[in-house]
């Protein structure tokens, strides 16, 4: 891949960013955001597996590094602005969120209160290894 690739096509924020939202392949629920700079865009297109750079953390992150709940990308789009990302992912273990849920958007506002519409599904202190 030369350095005239297809990450120059990518508006990236003024720190260098680009939000990225992960959706399941075979129920098209949005799964996450986060956030990715052209080395993980690179390196998700290369190794398959979603790459994200972690803003609090300063340092790429590949997802399920610690907890095993690995995304394997099938897919990767662009929107029409160049602007946003879209992984179409397979979510290995079935849990996207760090609180032990499949998605990470499983708070609903009715009546004006956020409610929780999804379980979680395992602990997030067994999912997580104290060292990472």
């Amino acid at each position: 891949m030369s350095d005239t690739d297809f990450t120059q096509a990518v508006k990236w924020n003024s720190d260098g960013l680009v939000p990225a939202i992960a959706q399941d392949f075979k129920t098209g629920r949005v799964l996450m955001m986060a956030w990715m700079n052209a080395e993980s865009l690179r390196l998700t297109a290369a190794e398959g597996r979603a790459v994200y750079w972690s803003r609090s953390r300063g340092k790429l992150w590949r997802k399920g590094e610690t907890s095993g709940h690995v995304q394997q990308v099938r897919e990767i789009r662009l929107d029409c602005d160049g602007d946003t990302l879209v992984l179409v992912v397979e979510q290995l273990g079935g849990i996207a969120c760090h609180t032990g849920r499949t998605s990470c958007f499983y708070r609903v506002l009715t009546d004006g209160e956020w409610q929780t519409n999804q379980p979680v599904i395992a602990d997030p202190k067994e999912i997580y290894r104290a060292d990472g």
